[in-house]
Parts: C-alpha cells; sequence; structure tokens
C-alpha cells in the first residue's frame, strides 16, 4: 500500500497487537444477538439487542423475514439495544424494507440508538424507516418510487463502504467494529458523505493520495481507538 495514503506517522504499532484470543478486537467483542418479536395488533414488533454485523446477517434476515410474514400490516424494530451495526447488517434491513414495500406492508424503527442513527443518517436511510414517510408528500406512488430509488443506492453503495473497511483492518491491523468506527468519525468530522469517504480510500491503495485532511482525520481517530484500548487494559489489570 502506498505510505502517502495515510499520514506519516501512523499509529500502527499499537494497534496491530490489540486482539483477543479469537482474533478479534480485545476493546470490542461482539455481543450475542438477541432478537424478540411479540404482537401488536395487525403489526410484529421486533426488540434487537447486541451487535449487527456480518456474522449475524443470515439470523437476522431470517428472524425479521419471520417476522414480517406474520404480521398483517408490518414490522416495528426497536434497535435501542444494538451496540453496533454496520453495512452488512443495513443490506439486510433495507432488503426487509423492500420486501415489505412489496407485499404492501412497512419496516418501521420504534427506537435506536445514537451509533445506528449515525449509520441511518449517513446512508440517507433514516427516512425510509420513519413511519409515514410513504405518503409524506401526497402522492404515495411517487414517494414509493422515491423510495426504491434510494433503497438501491444504499445497497449499491455498501460494497465500496466494505472495501474501504478492509483498507482500514489491512493497514492498522483494526477490527470490523475499529474500523467502522474510523470510517463514521472521519465522515463526520470532514463533513464527506461515507460512501464518498469509502470511494476515496479504495482510489487511494491504487496510488491516488488522500486530501491532507482527511489523511490527519483517519490518523487521528486510529489514535484515540489505540488510547481508549490502552486505558481499558490498564484498568482491567488493576
Amino acid at each position: 500500500m502506498p505510505e502517502s495514503l495515510f499520514s506519516p506517522q501512523p499509529p500502527t504499532a499499537e494497534l496491530s497487537g490489540r486482539t483477543g484470543a479469537d482474533g478479534t478486537s480485545a476493546a470490542l467483542q461482539p455481543r450475542e444477538l438477541s432478537i424478540d418479536t411479540r404482537p401488536d395488533g395487525a403489526r410484529t414488533v421486533v426488540v434487537i439487542r447486541g451487535e449487527l454485523g456480518l456474522h449475524v446477517d443470515d439470523d437476522l434476515r431470517a428472524a425479521l423475514r419471520d417476522a414480517l410474514g406474520a404480521a398483517a400490516e408490518g414490522i416495528d424494530l426497536d434497535l435501542s439495544g444494538v451496540g453496533f451495526c454496520d453495512c452488512s447488517a443495513l443490506n439486510v434491513l433495507l432488503g426487509v424494507r423492500e420486501q415489505a414495500v412489496a407485499e404492501g406492508k412497512t419496516v418501521t424503527i420504534r427506537s435506536v440508538g445514537p451509533g445506528t442513527e449515525r449509520l441511518l443518517t449517513l446512508t440517507g436511510t433514516l427516512p425510509l424507516f420513519m413511519f409515514g414517510s410513504e405518503n409524506s408528500d401526497g402522492d404515495g406512488e411517487h414517494a414509493l418510487g422515491v423510495e426504491v430509488v434510494q433503497l438501491r443506492r444504499a445497497m449499491q453503495t455498501r460494497p465500496t463502504i466494505d472495501l474501504a473497511r478492509g483498507v482500514l483492518m489491512a493497514t492498522f491491523g483494526l477490527s470490523p467494529q475499529d474500523a467502522w468506527q474510523v470510517l463514521v468519525t472521519v465522515s463526520q468530522h470532514t463533513n464527506t458523505k461515507l460512501h464518498r469517504l469509502a470511494e476515496d480510500l479504495v482510489t487511494a491503495v491504487q496510488g491516488d493520495p488522500l486530501p491532507e485532511a482527511v489523511q490527519h482525520e483517519v490518523a487521528a481517530a486510529v489514535a484515540r481507538l489505540s488510547a481508549s484500548a490502552d486505558q481499558e487494559g490498564e484498568s482491567a489489570d488493576d
């Protein structure tokens, strides 16, 4: 990888050894996925807790599809207990949302934690899961068309974002959760759309340097993760 991709002295060494026995980040071990459903009139409430990433996609997809099939009007998601959500999990939510639209149903979010809300906001998909959004402009058919376009656009950006996360993981020895946190943090601090930042990172692998401001924010975000992990390690030793 070209040395010009990031700032001259990235804190790679501090992070490369920061792994647990299973090879994942010692600071961010995945929490077990918990999915509970309950009927609520013509709808089904789905309460999800834990870490939503690639390792739980199949279970998440199956549970949501079952809940959607059992509901006459659709499902309401409670994501307040989700501590981490990446683009693969978002892709599952979008896929179930698209299935619901095809069946004349809806998928809404009743409650969401700050991390997941940031993901939905950065990818422009939050309005798709808000109650009444399908009729917000008074023209249901037009609104449905807009939603489908937004869904497809969000799904298309996922591979690039996953590639960018892989770049960060390989460069700095990050876990998937750490790499995702770096992407979100840099996107916010540089006021750059998440998919645009991902494209820049992937392109940089081919030799095109990142803007200096982005290089600085990537290095700073990685350094903060390293410092946080060191502090947690010291606390555990006390």
